[in-house]
């Protein structure tokens, strides 16, 4: 059972001897939030099911109606009135994203085009994240974007023009964010543009343009779209995330006598690198019921002997969002587990390396982080502690799967509300498998 208390500090279940059921997890927060963007930059309807009402998605239905975009949702189905790029309106007061990354990031390569001026603001861990390696490509293409007081930290105003220009542009960093955020922009612009990619990301932004009407090339790490572009309302059912599955399928390895089965799991090929990971380590994880159309399919995991791993390179982007889980998994595993090449885990919602280095330390690990990742010794058993999410939901969810393998002791969490973000029904989904 959790106990509550105001600062919401809980107290985590801990020694779970077995986990055992099916569950359904969360929907894709990435998919979730680009289809409200497209439903809002096409001509006619889009229908949305299966969409996360998660904090950061709900930041971007809010920011599109603020532009003046009819969305209704009933519970069920969400519908939005898509009127095209030419269809949005300048916002009468400062958007607010919450602590959506993926919202101001992705917004700011559809306001690029868009001939008024808007200001995007969020939460106090928004506000250091930094902007640059967005701003710069969209300055480059004609749009105005500034941080606050010359800075590249939110709030961001930016001043769209309906002039912009194609780009050719080679991304100094690995993000999905900013390719997105250019192509984005991309498709309001006169000519092709080129986005050529350090390593190949989540290609979300890339299958909905296709899957709205609109058309790219893509070679290897190299993306090119022709503008101006219109796109066409559709039907989007939403799988879920394999983010938030990773919690679990990590918990079925790690606590013994245990079998879960996560139904409708998203399986795109830029965002399964978790599952190789497993796979290296010796977890055992079955695909079934694989549906080729959607991307997804369930996943069935068993308690398993893990064996230590190298995680780096080209890897890195396909599993950046569940690398604190994995080094909770590695702390399982018989050697030395090394991860490198995760600088950008330093500019999430907090910096992960330091974060999970820190806290799983607390809790007994053999941790140590270094400039780009971590190096992790197994197996070691954990104990109880105190512990903080620092406001970052990934950090929280991970610290619980970690208490699950502490024998005796209490381990407590601060800011545990950060869970909402993007799981609300984290700690009682846990409940309903733990025996």
């Amino acid at each position: 059972m959790l106990f509550r208390s105001e600062v919401m500090r809980v107290q985590l279940r801990t020694n779970v001897k077995h986990l055992q059921g099916t569950l359904m997890v969360p929907s894709d927060k990435s998919i979730s939030h680009r289809s409200i963007m497209f439903g809002a930059i096409s001509s006619g309807k889009t229908t949305i099911t299966n969409f996360l009402r998660g904090e950061d998605c709900l930041s971007t239905l809010a920011a599109f109606r603020s532009l003046g975009v009819n969305i209704e949702d009933d519970g069920t189905t969400i519908t939005v009135e898509g009127q095209g790029f030419a269809g949005l309106k300048k916002a009468r007061n400062t958007i607010d994203v919450g602590n959506s990354g993926t919202t101001i990031r992705l917004m700011l390569g559809i306001l690029a085009g868009c001939p008024f001026e808007t200001r995007l603001a969020g939460d106090a861990s928004i506000a250091k994240r930094p902007m640059n390696r967005v701003m710069l490509p969209l300055n480059q293409m004609g749009a105005e974007c500034q941080g606050v007081q010359q800075t590249e930290f939110p709030p961001i105003s930016i001043r769209g023009t309906q002039n912009l220009q194609p780009i050719d542009y080679t991304m100094p960093v690995a993000s999905a964010q900013v390719k997105s955020a250019i192509l984005f922009a991309a498709l309001q612009a006169e000519g092709t543009s080129v986005v050529v990619e350090k390593e190949k990301t989540r290609d979300h932004t890339e299958e909905m343009i296709r899957q709205f009407g609109g058309t790219l090339e893509v070679d290897g790490k190299k993306i090119m779209l022709t503008g101006p572009q219109q796109l066409t309302g559709q039907n989007v059912v939403v799988p879920g995330d394999i983010s938030s599955a990773a919690f679990f399928l990590v918990a079925g390895l790690v606590v013994p006598d245990s079998e879960i089965l996560l139904k409708n799991v998203g399986l795109n090929q830029t965002r399964t690198g978790i599952l190789d990971v497993i796979k290296n380590m010796g977890g055992s994880v079955t695909i079934l019921n694989e549906d080729e159309a959607n991307h997804s399919g369930d996943l069935l995991v068993k308690t398993s002997q893990l064996t230590a791993t190298e995680i780096g390179g080209a890897i890195i982007p396909r599993l950046i969002d569940e690398l604190p889980i994995i080094a909770l998994l590695a702390t399982q595993a018989t050697g030395t587990t090394i991860i490198r090449d995760a600088e950008e885990l330093k500019v999430k919602e907090t910096n992960r390396i330091d974060a999970v280095a820190k806290e799983l330390t607390i809790l007994g690990a053999d941790i140590t982080p270094t400039d780009d990742g971590l190096i992790i010794h197994g197996p070691t058993s954990l104990h109880g502690g105190r512990v903080t999410s620092y406001g970052d939901h990934r950090i929280g969810m991970m610290l619980q799967i970690a208490a699950l393998l502490v024998k005796e002791g209490t381990v407590e969490l601060d800011k545990a509300e950060a869970v909402s973000v993007s799981y609300p029904a984290f700690f009682d989904d846990l409940e309903r498998l733990s025996c």
